[in-house]
């Protein structure tokens, strides 16, 4: 990452967190620690992480502490996109104690999900970074969640694809078999779209890519599940005609020789939809 990301708009961010907070407080609020802790009493706490990764989401687990409390004092000495190691302390939190163990759940949730998608992706850019091609995620991200999962996606060194159904035409399979071939979804595509909205198609074959090619609207192709050999043959039709984006069963282990092929971008749903949440850990002083 050239340069650091800013954090999200506050705006944007809470309605997530407070519906993550309202869930975890439930109708009585966080009766262990009223029951266990006298008011008042002060502490001080550290976010750290247990293992290796690139943190993200900080920035949404501070807005859950200063919901429950806005008196909390916080420092952030790790940014976001940062790559950390085991023991690197991410968050310093002080202040009242019931306060901190109320948040304190929902703000590692946040945390160690997203430092978990920036990790992943981080491996995937570094693996393929030999090559011209980037890493992008798509639309498989968890409902409610998608602000921060692209953005963590940035944050380890990806890129992102749509934003939600609004932002650009992507005919896939489905829609070329109701539309009634290629031919006729790119055309009909090209009359609804004004000059702002871009076109992709996804393709499964080098005949489909060739038609598109003739037909000569899309934009973007999306290259589905084929392998090095066959992308290679399809960059080389292409000819920087159009943008190619290679996506389909792509891993860790298979991404360099994909990208290798010559395509633009790798897109691979697995790191928002599957990537596992980095160990970060709350301990008090």
């Amino acid at each position: 990452m050239s340069e650091p990301l800013a954090p999200l708009p506050r705006l944007l961010m809470e309605p997530a967190i407070r519906g993550a907070l309202a869930e975890d407080l439930g109708r009585a609020g966080d009766v262990t620690t009223e029951a266990t802790i006298p008011a008042g009493t002060q502490a001080r706490a550290r976010m750290r992480a247990r293992e290796t990764g690139v943190a993200a989401g900080l920035d949404a687990a501070t807005l859950a502490f200063e919901l429950i409390d806005p008196s909390l004092s916080i420092r952030q000495p790790t940014p976001n996109g940062a790559r950390i190691a085991r023991g690197d302390v991410l968050m310093e939190i002080e202040g009242d104690a019931r306060s901190l163990l109320t948040a304190e759940r929902v703000g590692l949730n946040f945390a160690g999900r997203m430092s978990g998608i920036a990790s992943i992706t981080r491996q995937m850019a570094d693996a393929i970074a030999h090559t011209r091609a980037r890493v992008i995620c798509t639309r498989k991200t968890t409902p409610g969640l998608r602000l921060f999962e692209k953005r963590a996606v940035r944050l380890g060194g990806g890129g992102n694809h749509r934003w939600g159904l609004d932002d650009a035409i992507l005919i896939k399979d489905n829609h070329i078999a109701a539309a009634g071939g290629v031919r006729a979804a790119l055309t009909r595509a090209k009359d609804y779209a004004g000059h702002m909205l871009k076109i992709e198609l996804e393709v499964d074959t080098l005949d489909q890519l060739a038609e598109a090619l003739e037909v000569g609207v899309a934009d973007v192709v999306l290259l589905d599940n084929m392998g090095p050999d066959t992308l290679r043959q399809a960059v080389t039709m292409a000819a920087g005609r159009v943008i190619t984006e290679a996506s389909g069963g792509i891993t860790l282990e298979s991404a360099p020789a994909i990208a290798e092929a010559g395509v633009d971008f790798l897109s691979a749903g697995w790191l928002t939809h599957s990537a596992r949440s980095l160990d970060l850990g709350l301990d008090f002083d």
